[in-house]
């Protein structure tokens, strides 16, 4: 965390959930909720907290370029529910239309690749040294020998190349949004491209009900 603070550059993969510096307050909530360290409420309380502190970074006036490939699995595992999904989905969409932040997926299409397991974060710092970092469930580990470091920098550019480009990740972001956690009054995709077929066919069958092409132009006669 104090490297992130002083870090002029964050790179970052996350394997399965939306990284802190991007969660809602709830999708926070929802993760930082398991997990066999917690105390307590209170405890709970005081590590959203923080969390939603160091999103302040973001909007500060020096604020680092964000980088994010979220797996695709990220979008899909419902956490907390769908009501906090959808809320944190649109969360990722808004960020990204910030010029210092960029969001790429992982599609599940992509297969194996040499981060399976766990996330990873690349930092650069005002002095143009790096550091990385890698996190499992039960695990950390701070890597600041540099040529282990440019080996996880190179590793984090692959991930990037074979991500979704920044405006495909979005469009799936979107989808999955309104096809997965969409509420109980919105239709998805599908079912919204099955009511226009519906209606195109019954203005269809109308037309031909009514004698045939007609001209939209031409008035009838009083």
């Amino acid at each position: 965390m104090a490297y992130a603070e002083r870090a002029v550059s964050i790179r970052e993969y996350a394997a399965h959930v939306v990284l802190g510096l991007l969660q809602t307050k709830d999708y926070a909530r929802a993760v930082l909720s398991v997990g066999l360290s917690l105390t307590g409420e209170e405890h709970l309380k005081e590590r959203v907290a923080a969390r939603l502190g160091r999103q302040n970074r973001l909007t500060s006036p020096d604020r680092p370029d964000l980088w994010v490939v979220l797996d695709e699995s990220v979008l899909r595992r419902p956490v907390g529910g769908a009501a906090v999904m959808r809320e944190q989905l649109a969360r990722l969409l808004e960020a990204a239309e910030q010029r210092h932040i960029t969001v790429q997926v992982l599609p599940f299409e992509q297969g194996e690749h040499d981060v399976m397991g766990g996330s990873m974060t690349v930092l650069t710092l005002p002095d143009g040294s790096e550091v990385a970092y890698t996190e499992g469930a039960h695990y950390g580990q701070l890597i600041e020998e540099p040529s282990e470091v440019r080996r996880f920098a190179v590793t984090y550019d692959r991930l990037r190349a074979v991500s979704l480009p920044p405006h495909m990740s979005l469009d799936m972001i979107r989808s999955v949004m309104e096809d997965n956690y969409r509420g109980a009054s919105v239709p998805s995709r599908s079912e919204r491209r099955h009511l226009a077929q519906k209606q195109l066919q019954q203005s269809g069958r109308w037309r031909l009900r009514g004698g045939g092409r007609r001209d939209p132009w031409r008035r009838t006669s009083p």
